[in-house]
């Protein structure tokens, strides 16, 4: 299989490289189980997960949405703490972020922020951040020292590229340019470099302005627009195999509450899995990857689970 991908029809089809690249890794993968398995390294659970067929997009790049929800001023600066939270992360791990699309707010905050992450495997890290993210703290502006709640929504999906059966044709778009903006109602520049796309069948809108080339705006609005079309098509095949392939997946429902951020307490909890870590200064500092990893591992526990009872993966 190593020639085969070095084989030069294999590597000017660019659809059938990356099948056999994922073929490969899933090998590779697989070998590797079984040696540590047989040296007593990897325990049977550990064997079973590396024979689960691995989603074909978890190795792509991922798109980031985060926006503000109830709460004001303090939710928008509440999503560009997990912004630089996820920034801090990415950057942890060696991989760069790319912002499409943001609308700052005079105090630092954000009420919306859009953002790829290009890593190898950074929508399968990233996954399971989509829901609602709530915050309880005393606000810089409180005066009395009350603890408010709010919150932001946090979406993930995958980024498209070339390899996906997705055509849009070009009377499926409507195109909006404007000048872009900055916090306080500042322009960045007088040019409407900014582009807005909007997908008239299913009503998905993208939108990019943080390029001053109005060219290289549109190239990251469309890339967005298609990745959106296609999580929407992937959620939409899933919902008529069953509900439970979607609940292992995880919703990513925008009212699903996921996370709570408890700053008097430095505590920090994820109500899917019950894990409660009492670092929060930490983790909305970056260090997220127990929890990431916790909740891997129960997406891998569900779906052995789902195996066992004999439901279809």
């Amino acid at each position: 299989m190593e020639a085969e991908l070095g084989d030069p029809e294999v590597l000017q089809d660019r659809r059938r490289y990356l099948a056999v690249l994922s073929e490969y890794r899933f090998i590779k993968k697989l070998d590797y189980a079984y040696v540590a398995w047989q040296l007593g390294e990897a325990d049977e659970r550990e064997l079973s997960a590396a024979l689960l067929k691995p989603d074909p997009l978890e190795d792509r790049n991922a798109v980031m949405e985060i926006r503000a929800g109830t709460g004001g001023e303090e939710a928008a600066l509440f999503a560009g703490d997990l912004f630089r939270m996820y920034s801090r992360h990415v950057e942890s791990l060696g991989w760069k972020i790319s912002v499409m699309h943001s609308n700052a707010t005079s105090l630092d905050g954000y009420k919306e922020i859009v953002f790829t992450v290009q890593g190898e495997g950074a929508y399968s890290l990233f996954r399971f951040e989509s829901g609602a993210h709530r915050v309880q703290r005393v606000p810089a502006t409180e005066a009395q020292g009350r603890i408010h709640t709010s919150a932001a929504t946090v979406v993930v999906f995958p980024e498209a590229d070339e390899t996906d059966d997705i055509e849009i044709p070009e009377k499926d778009i409507r195109i909006d340019l404007f000048c872009a903006g900055g916090a306080g109602g500042q322009h960045v520049n007088k040019t409407e470099s900014a582009v807005r796309m909007t997908h008239l069948p299913t009503g998905l809108v993208a939108v990019c302005q943080d390029e001053r080339s109005q060219i290289r705006n549109r190239e990251k609005c469309f890339a967005t627009l298609k990745a959106r079309i296609l999580d929407f098509k992937r959620r939409e095949e899933e919902s008529k195999i069953g509900a439970d392939r979607l609940t292992l997946r995880g919703s990513g429902d925008r009212s699903d509450k996921i996370r709570t951020y408890n700053f008097p307490q430095n505590r920090v909890t994820d109500h899917r899995i019950g894990l409660t870590l009492y670092s929060l200064d930490r983790f909305i500092d970056g260090e997220m990857g127990s929890m990431l990893e916790a909740l891997r591992s129960n997406y891998i526990d569900a779906r052995l689970n789902a195996a066992l009872s004999g439901r279809k993966d």
